[in-house]
């Protein structure tokens, strides 16, 4: 089977920060990225890069000194899926390498159609927002280990 998308480890940190940091977001000072890492078991080095990157793309902000730490740039409702793979990841976009030796007619169409698969999938991703996957996470957990942070 041909998988058309791999949910890599920075994908996966950087949503599962993001969606720490929409929980956490109710008037809650700046988190830092230490409980962040520590709170989703994630390598805080690496987690520090994705953040650094989800700032500059304006999904998170990032504030210095002794209280500093992130926050959401935006609400969760007005942050997708598709900002933060691609904040992280790059643009969305069809990478299958067609090859050479095929006929010029049908690597057009191969091409078309990998484009069409890529703006789909574009706008797929584009639909569900961090409240999206909060909505359908919260409740489910058993209570334990579920990567919330704690007072």
């Amino acid at each position: 089977m041909l998988s058309l998308m791999k949910l890599s480890r920075t994908v996966s940190y950087a949503l599962h920060a993001t969606l720490q940091l929409a929980r956490s977001e109710s008037g809650e000072a700046p988190v830092p990225c230490s409980r962040l890492a520590s709170a989703g078991g994630m390598p805080e080095r690496f987690l520090l890069q994705i953040l650094r990157s989800l700032v500059s793309h304006g999904i998170l902000e990032s504030t210095r000194g002794v209280e500093g730490g992130y926050t959401l740039g935006r609400s969760p409702e007005k942050i997708s899926l598709l900002d933060v793979i691609e904040a992280v990841r790059g643009p969305v976009a069809s990478n299958f390498p067609i090859h050479d030796g095929l006929p010029d007619e049908l690597k057009l169409k191969l091409e078309r159609t990998f484009s069409g698969v890529a703006d789909y999938t574009r706008q797929e991703l584009g639909a569900v927002t961090l409240a999206h996957l909060m909505a359908e996470t919260d409740g489910r957990g058993d209570g334990d280990g579920d990567g919330q942070l704690s007072p």
